[in-house]
Formats: structure tokens, sequence, C-alpha cells
């Protein structure tokens, strides 16, 4: 490319300088950024280099230049600093449905958008090996097909994994293709979740987004119930427990009153709390009923106890039934 073809692209290589390589504590001198330009084939003059940064402010970019020996131009200011860049990288690392492939590529791309000399303390804090991660690859393309579906109010058809005894991922239903009107793409606890319309079964259902496997956007439009229709993806995921269906219910539950923290951070503030007496309280729940809500109500210890209502009770009581057989209690 000739230098006065070449010369157009200097504010470009001079903006690409202080986003790659200064940040408050390493100012660019404006001889390195000459030096830069001329190995690039643009000449330059220092007085230029003055323009040209007010160039840069003038646009709307917050370059300083600082005084003294060691001082030198620097971007002051990122779309991302590096606190919250290392927000985005630890949730690509506690990401279950993600990869550790496709977590390295990430993670290489969120620490770019930092200054290289940040981008290095963002990779020494880099764990992602021996976390518990999917190995389906293909998340990606689900996931975009899945998004395509909704936007388009398509059908998809899909086939579903599970683990085998040897541990091999393997179709449910020996490979019968599962059809479904996507609702929503939800994360739950560490995992991605796609909810969908079952025109068969007749229920709104989860699939876990890492174990979907050759998902086909179908010309179909989704068929759309009732329930569909008011579906509400924060109020749905608030209710299911693990993400695991069931009845909708409200349940009135006592609890001790060391325990409100917890509660509050399950339901959120919003929920409807009476003080029983000095020790206890009673909540509404508003919660889809299943063996996973007993789990997480047994996990919370002996002084927790459903008041209400009376099928809910006995259900909970012969789930603990059915756990106190298994060891011949």
């Amino acid at each position: 490319m000739p230098k006065s073809e070449k010369q157009k692209q200097k504010l470009l290589y001079i903006l690409k300088m202080l986003q790659e390589k200064s940040d408050e504590n390493h100012p660019i001198k404006t001889e390195a950024i000459v030096e830069m330009l001329d190995r690039e084939g643009i000449h330059a003059e220092r007085k230029s280099i003055y323009n040209d940064m007010d160039t840069l402010r003038d646009f709307g970019y917050d370059i300083v230049l600082t005084k003294g020996k060691n001082g030198g131009y620097f971007l002051a200011y990122r779309d991302f600093d590096v606190a919250e860049l290392k927000v985005l990288v630890d949730a690509v690392q506690a990401s279950r449905f993600i990869t550790t492939k496709k977590s390295k590529e990430l993670i290489g791309k969120i620490t770019t958008l930092a200054g290289e000399h940040e981008a290095k303390n963002l990779k020494r804090e880099v764990f992602v090996m021996n976390r518990v991660k999917s190995e389906n690859e293909a998340i990606y393309y689900n996931v975009d097909e899945i998004f395509e579906a909704i936007e388009h109010n398509k059908q998809i058809t899909y086939k579903y994994l599970e683990y085998s005894i040897n541990k091999e991922a393997v179709p449910r239903r020996n490979g019968k293709l599962y059809k479904v009107s996507p609702l929503a793409l939800a994360w739950n606890e560490e995992k991605y979740y796609l909810i969908a319309y079952d025109a068969e079964a007749d229920l709104i259902k989860n699939y876990r987004v890492d174990k979907i496997k050759d998902v086909v956007v179908l010309p179909d439009a989704r068929i759309i119930n009732e329930k569909s229709k008011k579906f509400d993806v924060a109020d749905y995921c608030n209710r299911a427990f693990g993400m695991y269906s069931g009845e909708d219910e409200t349940l009135t539950v006592r609890f001790p009153n060391g325990l409100i923290g917890v509660v509050i951070d399950r339901f959120g503030k919003e929920i409807s709390t009476h003080t029983v007496d000095e020790n206890y309280f009673t909540a509404r729940l508003n919660v889809s009923v299943s063996p996973q809500l007993f789990g997480w109500l047994t996990g919370l210890g002996p002084e927790v106890q459903i008041v209400s209502p009376k099928h809910v009770v006995t259900e909970y009581v012969d789930y603990i039934r059915d756990i106190m057989k298994q060891y011949n209690v």
C-alpha cells in the first residue's frame, strides 16, 4: 500500500496503540507513537501528534496527557473497567454449559477489552481446567438456532442427550426427535435452559441446552396455548427449583427466624411473611411442587415445616418416608 494511502489510517493506528498499550500507569510518549507510525510507513511530526490527539478527543475519546519524565498519553476511559471484566471472566469460568475450549476462547476475547498490562492481571486469575464443564461444542450453534426460531416464531426439533451408565452421552428415547415450540432461553443455577411448549404433552418443559444436539428450525409456526401466552420467564424460574417443573402451588411454610435471609435470597423481599412468635415466621411461597423443592426444604433443617395446603404436606411426608425406607427405618 503506498504511503499516501496509508497516511489516511494514521488516526486509527494511534487509537489502536492507545487502546492496547496505554493505561494510567503506562502512558505512551510522543516519540513512541512517532516510531510506531514510522514502522507502519506513516510519516508523522511531533506537532502533528498533538493535533491528532485533539481530533480523537473531539470525537469523544478520553485521552489524558501527563507531564514529567515518565509522562505521555493514555486512554483514561474504556467501555469496561477491570472490575467489570473480572466479573465477566468469572461468569465464563463458572458456566458449566460452556466447554473448556470455548471458555478459554471467550476469556481471551474479554481480556482484549482491557489494555495489555491489565489483561495480564486478568489472565493470571484464570482457573478453567479443573472445573466441571460441558463437552458439547455445538452449544453456540444450538443457541443461535433457538434464538432464530423464537425470533421467527418457528418450531424446532432436536435430539436430547443423557449419560449412560458407561458415562457416554447418548440420545434419549432411542434417538427420537423432540419437537417443541421454544419460548425462552434462561440461565439458572449455572446452567442454560431452553424453556419450550411441548404440544404433544400439553406442557411447558425445560431442556438443558448443553444436552441438546442437532437443532433444526422447522417451517411450522410455533404452537402457543393460553399458558404460553401468559408465560413469564422470571416468575417461572423463581417457582421451579433446579428448573424441575411441577404443579404450581402457594405454600405456607414455617421457618425459624434465623432463616429469613435464606428465604429472601431465594424469593426476594416482596415475599409475604407473618410473625408467628419470637422464634418463628411463616412465608407464602409461590412454587412448583417437586422433589427438588422438598429437598431444599429438608436441607434447611427439622424446624422448617410446611403448614398448608394439606395435600402438599402429605406429599412431603411420603417423600421423607420413601427416603427412610432406603435405610430400613
